[in-house]
Formats: C-alpha cells, structure tokens, sequence
C-alpha cells in the first residue's frame, strides 16, 4: 500500500523553516505519515508540533507531491502553506537535531532534492492546485524496513549525510505535473 504523508511549509517573515532529520543529518521540510483515523490537516499541525514545537495555523493547501518509485509501493505527500501561532522552536529528540528559518534565497546546500520544488511552490503561492510526480527511485529492497536501513547505515563507515547522498543520487529529480498550478488570486 503507498504511504501517505503530510509536509510544512512554515512562513515567516520572508523565512521558511526546515528541520535537520536525525537519521541522515538533512535538511527537509517537517512533516510524516498520516496516522490511522486521522485527517491530512490534523497530521500536518501534530508533525510540526511533534517535530519543531510550534503550533501553527495551515493557510493553504499547496499541492500533492507524488513518488509513485518510493518505498517499493510509493510514497504521496501532502503540502501545506501554514503560519506559526504560538509555541517555542525546540528539537524533537530522535527525530530532529536542528530547527531553523531560512531566507527564500538561502536555502542550506543539504536539502533533500524532491524538497526544493515543493518550497518553491510555497513561496510562490501556489495553492490548491499542484500534483506533482517526482521520479525517485527506491534505493533499497521493497521489503527493507527503517531499522535494516539505518543498521545498514551505521555499519557503512560513512556520515550519515555521506551515506544518504551514496543511496540516493544527487541528480535533479525528473518531475512531471500532473496537474499545472497558478498563483493563488491569479485569474489567468
């Protein structure tokens, strides 16, 4: 079954933030699966809060970002636009080891590649209207579950960053709109 998740893009200031995962010390986008019995706008509020402290208020839905490759069975995530209302930026231990805005023109050199569009679409105000293939390939066995991952990762003798850029190719990813976007009151 493909996996469902949600994304973040929390706005402020001329600023986005972005978490550092624990796992592969990388930059992203917060964000996770939707769990059972819940809705996409509720795993999206409890993934920031969970993953950076704050609460915020989801503006708009940006669009769908699908890798039909990911997992072995695919793997669709779900962007929102949101604002911070309230809360502290803290880590999340186990999950994050760095919080932080970024200036839209300063984005850290390790970011995952399938974020850079999804950002950018955010912070162009695209809404409501973007599905999006992006072709990633799977690195692993469709049936390799996290912890053989990272047990795979620990005994490889490279950082952890080095290890996720040696599995995954650093190559732009090829994306296919599904469906076109447009700005957000654009009445083009």
């Amino acid at each position: 079954m493909a996996n469902l998740g949600v994304s973040i893009a929390i706005i402020a200031d001329g600023k986005i933030l972005l978490t550092k995962r624990e796992d592969f010390e990388i930059w992203c986008l917060p964000g996770g699966e939707v769990d059972p019995n819940e809705s996409v706008t509720q795993a999206a509020i409890r993934e920031v809060w969970e993953e950076t402290g704050l609460e915020v208020r989801l503006s708009r839905l940006v669009g769908i970002y699908s890798k039909p490759q990911w997992l072995g069975t695919g793997d669709h995530d779900v962007l929102f636009a949101a604002e911070p209302i309230g809360g502290t930026v803290r880590l999340c231990p186990g999950e994050t080891i760095d919080v932080n805005y970024f200036a839209f023109d300063q984005m850290p050199p390790d970011l995952v590649p399938w974020d850079h569009q999804p950002i950018q679409d955010a912070i162009n105000g695209i809404g409501g209207s973007v599905a999006q293939r992006q072709n990633v390939q799977w690195p692993f066995a469709p049936t390799m579950q996290r912890q053989e991952i990272y047990a795979q990762r620990d005994c490889s003798g490279l950082s952890r960053l080095q290890f996720f850029w040696q599995v995954v190719s650093p190559e732009p990813v090829i994306e296919i709109v599904e469906v076109a976007g447009q700005r957000m009151g654009d009445t083009r």
